[in-house]
């Protein structure tokens, strides 16, 4: 298995398992919105019930972002060798390596470090569509690309 299929893999897992919390929260959520009985203090009652609204509507949201991030990783093909920096790209610079996907963070592969970060982050963007060779600057630090895969 290649690194960026074993890239690939792993935020597939990450959401995956994210996606299962947010399920399991949504569902306990649910339950308790529908346990919650009338009590005689009625005002604590409908207390208890907006909380668990609003934590529901978070919940919601939460899955919403989540399955953007699930269709942005299902767009990309670990098959794919790019030339210049895409979606689905592993940059290595002489800072980090890069691997544009979506935010999940550290990820360690065969004792070298990778980064995956969503092209619409801060970085992400600065490294879209540059080559090998070419130069980012990027909180007052300069890094060259070294090498896309």
């Amino acid at each position: 298995m290649t690194i960026k299929h074993q890239l690939y893999k792993t935020c597939q897992t990450f959401l995956n398992q994210r996606l299962e919390t947010i399920q399991l929260t949504i569902h306990d959520i649910q339950n308790a919105l529908l346990s919650e009985t009338k009590s005689s203090a009625g005002d604590k009652h409908e207390t208890g019930r907006a909380m668990l609204q609003l934590e529901r509507e978070k919940a919601g949201q939460q899955l919403a972002d989540l399955q953007i991030q699930l269709e942005i990783l299902q767009k990309i093909n670990p098959e794919v060798a790019h030339k210049k920096v895409a979606l689905g790209s592993i940059v290595k610079t002489s800072g980090a390596n890069y691997f544009i996907a979506v935010s999940v963070g550290e990820i360690k592969i065969n004792n070298a470090l990778f980064y995956s970060i969503s092209a619409a982050t801060p970085i992400g963007k600065l490294l879209l569509s540059k080559n090998v060779g070419d130069t980012v600057s990027f909180r007052s630090q300069k890094f060259t690309i070294q090498e896309i895969v």
